[in-house]
């Protein structure tokens, strides 16, 4: 049997992990940046602890309710964003994360302060999952979420998504539907958030709007900037230092959002491409190794 903290830290590791991804999906490909991922982090939270606790719905069928939510807002969220860009459009996310934190805060439909509770354990034929369960199934949903981030970026959407991130002016010029990929970037990236949040309240139990402030969007944006934009294994492993090192550095408990600042400061001054982005010293260094070669093709071999 796994310890019971071992498991909360990998549980806590997958959560980070999608959450992660969901930046690194708007902003490391689509170039979109975002600062209120914890906003629709929240709304899948929420939509999950409504659809059980107020309507007494299957926690299963929280799953497309807390995506669907956090998609529709995102969908609305992208509208927006095709008139702003850059320093703009990172304003407008960051004040969304406040007026989101603002309607749970004073919504009583959503417990207001106090949050909600009761939230149940996901259930297999009435029968709740263990701990260990529940982190085989948030395993399982990362790994998927990877599979389908994975076929998006090698797909026609990835290569218009880097064709907009590098220079959007000449992608519209080439034929890109520059509004369709940019909306279609934000209901991904927001699906991805909500879909944590739903993992997250089924997990915690208990939520208050205090869980989705905007510093936990900063925290989102340092976990895939220190693993490295543009890549799937950036976020991974961003959020894989960012949720164990702390366990680790308890003694700084009360000063990690300096902490988490200065790191992100240190890496876009020294290493703007995260540890191990595709142009990044170490990743450069790790395949420059000959076990990552690719062995030439002889002709003999092609004939």
């Amino acid at each position: 049997m796994i310890p019971t903290y071992y498991i909360t830290v990998m549980t806590f590791v997958c959560i980070n992990i999608l959450l992660s991804l969901s930046v690194g999906v708007l902003t490391g490909y689509a170039g979109q940046i975002s600062l209120g991922q914890a906003a629709f982090m929240g709304i899948g939270a929420y939509t999950a602890a409504f659809v059980t606790t107020k309507m007494g719905l299957s926690c299963w069928l929280g799953i497309p309710c807390s995506v669907f939510a956090a998609a529709i807002v995102g969908f609305g969220l992208g509208l927006i964003s095709l008139r702003l860009k850059d320093d703009f459009l990172a304003i407008a996310t960051m004040g969304f994360n406040f007026v989101v934190v603002g309607v749970l805060l004073y919504a009583p439909m959503f417990g207001r302060a106090l949050g909600m509770g009761d939230i149940p354990m996901l259930s297999f034929f009435d029968n709740p999952l263990s701990r260990e369960a529940f982190l085989g199934f948030c395993v399982a949903s990362v790994v998927v979420v990877i599979l389908v981030v994975w076929w998006l970026q090698r797909s026609w959407v990835g290569l218009a998504w880097r064709a907009i991130r590098e220079v959007q002016e000449v992608a519209e010029v080439m034929g890109v539907n520059i509004t369709k990929y940019k909306i279609f970037a934000f209901v991904v990236s927001t699906a991805i958030a909500g879909f944590s949040g739903y993992l997250y309240a089924h997990f915690v139990l208990f939520i208050t709007p205090y869980d989705f402030v905007f510093t936990n969007s900063t925290f989102a944006v340092t976990l895939a900037v220190l693993g490295g934009m543009g890549t799937i294994r950036g976020p991974v492993l961003g959020a894989i230092i960012l949720t164990v090192l702390p366990e680790y550095l308890r003694f700084i408990q009360d000063y990690r959002m300096l902490t988490y600042g200065l790191l992100l400061v240190v890496i876009l001054l020294f290493q703007p491409e995260g540890l191990i982005g595709n142009k990044s010293f170490l990743w450069r260094h790790l395949t420059g190794l000959r076990i990552f070669r690719r062995k030439p093709v002889s002709v003999e071999a092609t004939q």
